[in-house]
């Protein structure tokens, strides 16, 4: 007998985690739905059972390098419409209204058995392409350089490292340094333990 396909909640709200985890019951009654409040608890619970992994944003953040390996089975739970910050991930707004919510979900399960893993989730904008330059100041910008440090780092000049910085502003639609921080941790541009 072939296991249950799996499914993983990780969020630290437990009516979320509860009120998600009966959705997908009623919804994939064949499948294993698993909450988790703590991302030490999932890892042990072995990450390679589950094929998707529905996870807070805030948890996404803090162990991003936890679901690097399973990035494209991701699906990350925003309040509201995701921040530029997610782009290239698939969101599920947890506050829209839940017939929505539910139709969103079948989408996306019908889109899974049928080789498309976004079907039915509303588009993200494409992952912006940087160069290895940018790259390189998104990381100094995220570990809290700045401008003369990263000038300074990188051996350019002060101007061009605040054209780098508007570059990375004009792709991303990033502004904030917090926000710019949360794409490069979440993008693998730098470690969270740099940070």
């Amino acid at each position: 007998m072939q296991p249950r396909p799996a499914i993983a909640i990780l969020t630290p709200g437990i009516l979320t985690a509860l009120g998600l985890k009966s959705i997908l019951e009623k919804l994939i009654p064949m499948a294993e739905v698993d909450a988790f409040d703590d991302a030490r608890a999932l890892e042990e619970n072995g990450m390679e059972r589950y094929f998707h992994f529905f996870v807070a944003t805030r948890c996404f953040v803090g162990h991003s390098a936890l679901f690097a390996p399973v990035r494209k089975r991701v699906i990350l739970l925003t309040s509201g419409q995701p921040q530029p910050e997610f782009a290239g991930f698939r969101c599920l707004d947890i506050l829209r209204p839940e017939g929505d919510l539910i139709r969103d979900i079948m989408r996306m399960h019908h889109g899974a058995h049928h080789g498309d893993h976004t079907e039915g989730i509303p588009p993200q904008p494409q992952t912006a392409q940087l160069s290895a330059r940018e790259a390189e100041v998104l990381a100094l910008v995220a570990q809290g350089c700045l401008n003369k440090e990263i000038a300074q780092r990188l051996h350019i000049g002060l101007t061009t490292v605040i054209s780098h910085r508007r570059n990375l502003t004009e792709k991303l639609g990033i502004r904030s340094v917090s926000g710019l921080t949360i794409y490069a941790v979440t993008m693998g541009y730098v470690d969270p333990e740099q940070i």
